[in-house]
């Protein structure tokens, strides 16, 4: 590796020179991110995931960067304008905007104005103007001057510093300012408060941006970028005159220079630069927005699981009724039918009861769509009778679960391979079921910029967020871990090391010769090399094999350390996977090797501990309340319960249970001042809130996590009065303060 290169890296990510490159090594022999982290500690020092990650994008970043030099010196090259000082500059420069800039002058161009006053023979007065050769300059005439000032308009524009200024000017200075676009809407919209706004381009939170950038796209705003002409005119001509010191020197040619300067910004130099800067905020702002995404879709994913527990599910409906699925601990599909619990409440009921009878499932899920908290209510007070009349028959618990992207499950492919047979209504049922069961596993069938955890999601670049979404799931997947014999395709080709083509082959060897007895049983599946069984083995579980090893985290690679574990403890293996007492008198230190450390030997301890350990938490129902059903029924100041669904940079969404979910504005998260909303909750959190606001006209509702905070009269003296120090401007607008404000602003904006 460059050492350049190796140096940047180091303060970049916050890595030593011998963790880099142990990364780098092991990247390039074909090892995936999670096998790196788990299984490759000692070679790289025990850094987590999000380092190595970080290690590869800029691994890939300087890949490309040290690409395009090659490409941008052989193009000068064959033109023959290669000097030693500019393959020195090409050479270190680290950044790629800087690396365009000074190729800028070599660029292939368009038929220019330069160009055409080149041809015509004004480039020699063009020389005169830049050199301070008065005489020649006092002498032309206007319409000769003018064309000479194009050359030198153009020259100045492919300046790699000047251009680097206006840019950075555009990039640091700016001020984003958004007006109504014309005709002004005849009809309210949810960017009035953008109808006149400007901040700071430095300031400006990502999330208000995007918000901008969206009501630009719609064709609702115009967006431009304003910064100080004078500012930048002064800046270019220090740079020029630095080039062209004669030229300064006399007032003549510095006159026609300055002319040529203003062309140059208004022309050549604004426009594009507006533009870069706009593009660089925008991708700024969309990592912001990923980041948030895909903590979001962690957390989802990573979500308490029900179990291989029995579920009854329910996707609620009204005119088509509710379509009702029944599966198995294992999740498989076992029957369905349909009720009508609101035009045939008693028929309905008893197809309930005979169901609960029959299969005694451990949980109801409902889907929390249209009818779900009515359906959800219903099912309740059939299950309480239910019980009272059956003492004997367990009374299963009744879940609220998302229905969020099930509608997109239920017309893929995937749904059409598993339940070819049955109308798509049921497999959405099954879904949400599934969901109870397991989200990691059923979610994964989804594409995850279809569950709805996302801010702005269809605004950011597409490849940016599937890319980061990816590996957010196959982080999630490999943490977990996978039950070989039971998992889907579309799960496998989570794990490391296995793609859609390997999953596709385990399955089908799975279908052809039965359930894997062990893990080297891998090695028989076709396509499947030692490459692959290396970086999967690990993340792979068969429960009731033979090597009970083979039920845990613990890699292949070392069973032989655990076997002479087991040997020098006097019992077998057997005896030792899951004794927490025999486990915690292994020393460790014993076992260290020059390719075994301590970190790998503590996680293999920790694994027969508890072998095949889910890092996820216990399960544990959201409590909504059952007077609670619908916008309606709420009340400024009434307290609730609710599961975070969606945290943003500017607050948290909570479900409650009317079907909409309730703003907590960052303001609003707690009683300290929050400047970050991740900090304080994160999606599937349990969180008190009360009530503050409900707008029944655009249906939304603000919440309050605070445990003392202002409702009705109160709230709204609070929200008119200036804060201290501040003059009340003429016209208020709604927009959100920048992110770490405490200021409790209007809990409806930027939605």
């Amino acid at each position: 590796m460059n050492q350049e290169i190796l140096a940047r890296m180091q303060t970049e990510v916050g890595a030593s020179a011998r963790q880099i490159a142990a990364v780098e090594k092991l990247l390039s022999e074909g090892s995936t991110v999670p096998f790196i982290a788990r299984y490759r500690k000692e070679a790289h020092g025990n850094l987590d995931e999000v380092a190595i990650g970080k290690i590869q994008e800029r691994l890939a970043y300087y890949g490309e960067l040290e690409s395009r030099k090659e490409t941008i010196l052989k193009s000068i090259s064959e033109q023959g304008k290669l000097t030693e000082d500019l393959e020195k500059a090409i050479a270190g420069c680290w950044q790629k905007a800087a690396l365009e800039d000074l190729y800028q002058p070599y660029k292939p161009k368009r038929r220019t104005r330069a160009q055409i006053a080149k041809e015509k023979g004004f480039e020699p007065l063009a020389e005169a103007i830049w050199n301070g050769v008065a005489a020649d300059v006092k002498g032309a005439a206007e319409e000769d001057l003018q064309f000479a000032r194009d050359i030198v308009s153009e020259r100045i524009a492919d300046m790699a510093n000047v251009r680097g200024f206006v840019r950075n000017l555009f990039s640091t200075k700016s001020t984003v300012k958004s007006t109504v676009a014309s005709p002004k809407p005849e009809t309210p919209t949810k960017f009035e408060q953008y109808y006149d706004f400007s901040e700071p381009i430095a300031t400006i939170p990502s999330h208000r941006y995007l918000a901008i950038r969206r009501g630009q796209k719609e064709g609702v705003l115009w967006v431009k970028l304003e910064v100080d002409k004078d500012r930048a005119l002064d800046g270019i001509m220090e740079l020029v005159c630095a080039e062209a010191p004669k030229a300064a020197a006399a007032p003549a040619c510095r006159e026609q220079l300055l002319a040529s300067a203003e062309d140059a910004y208004k022309r050549l130099l604004a426009p594009s630069c507006e533009v870069d800067a706009s593009v660089d905020k925008k991708m700024a702002a969309d990592r912001s927005a990923v980041d948030v995404f895909a903590e979001n879709l962690r957390h989802l994913l990573l979500a308490p699981p029900l179990g291989e527990k029995a579920v009854l599910a329910i996707d609620p409906g009204i005119r088509t009724g509710c379509k009702v699925a029944m599966m198995d601990q294992t999740g498989k599909y076992l029957g369905k039918t349909v009720i009508f619990p609101q035009q045939k409440p008693d028929e309905s009921a008893k197809a309930i009861a005979m169901i609960v009878n029959k299969y005694r499932p451990a949980a109801v899920a409902v889907g929390n769509g249209t009818a779900g908290r009515e359906t959800e209510a219903f099912v309740r007070q059939t299950l309480k009778r239910l019980s009272a009349q059956h003492p004997e028959i367990p009374e299963p618990m009744v879940v609220q679960v998302s229905e969020s992207g099930a509608s997109v499950y239920s017309a893929s492919e995937v749904a059409r391979k598993e339940f070819p047979d049955l109308d798509l209504t049921v497999r959405g049922a099954i879904s949400i079921g599934r969901r109870l069961q397991d989200p990691l596993a059923e979610l994964v069938k989804i594409d995850p910029k279809a569950i709805g955890v996302g801010q702005y999601q269809h605004d950011v670049h597409q490849p940016l967020l599937g890319q980061k979404l990816d590996e957010v799931v196959e982080s999630c997947v490999n943490a977990v871990g996978v039950e070989l014999n039971t998992a889907s395709a579309q799960l496998l080709e989570r794990v490391s090391g296995i793609g859609s083509s390997l999953a596709k082959a385990i399955v089908e060897w799975r279908n052809e010769n039965g359930k894997f007895s062990s893990r080297e049983d891998l090695k028989k599946v076709k396509g499947l090399g030692d490459k692959a069984f290396e970086q999967c083995a690990g993340f792979l579980r068969i429960r009731g094999g033979a090597n009970p090893l083979d039920a845990s985290a613990v890699h292949p690679e070392r069973y032989g350390l655990v076997g002479r574990m087991a040997d020098d403890m006097g019992v077998s293996v057997g005896e030792l996977v899951g004794n927490k007492l025999l486990a915690s008198k292994i020393d460790v230190r014993k076992y260290i090797t020059s390719d075994v450390g301590e970190p790998t030997l503590k996680d293999i301890v920790a694994e027969l501990t508890k072998p095949g350990r889910d890092p996820r938490k216990a399960f544990e129902p959201p409590k909504f309340r059952e007077d609670v059903t619908k916008i309606e029924d709420l009340k400024e100041g009434m307290k609730l319960e609710g599961v975070v669904t969606n945290v943003t940079a500017f607050g948290a969404f909570v479900d409650i249970g009317v079907h909409q979910d309730g703003l907590v504005h960052l303001s609003e998260l707690s009683d300290t001042f929050v400047t970050d909303p991740k900090s304080v909750v994160k999606a599937g959190d349990r969180l008190a809130v009360t009530v503050v606001g409900i707008d029944l006209a655009r249906n939304r509702i603000a919440l309050s996590a605070k445990s003392k905070p202002l409702v009705g009269a109160a709230r709204a003296e609070m929200q008119s009065s200036p804060r201290r120090g501040e003059r009340r401007p003429e016209r208020r607008t709604s927009f959100a303060p920048a992110s770490g404000s405490g200021f409790n602003c209007n809990p409806f904006a930027n939605l």
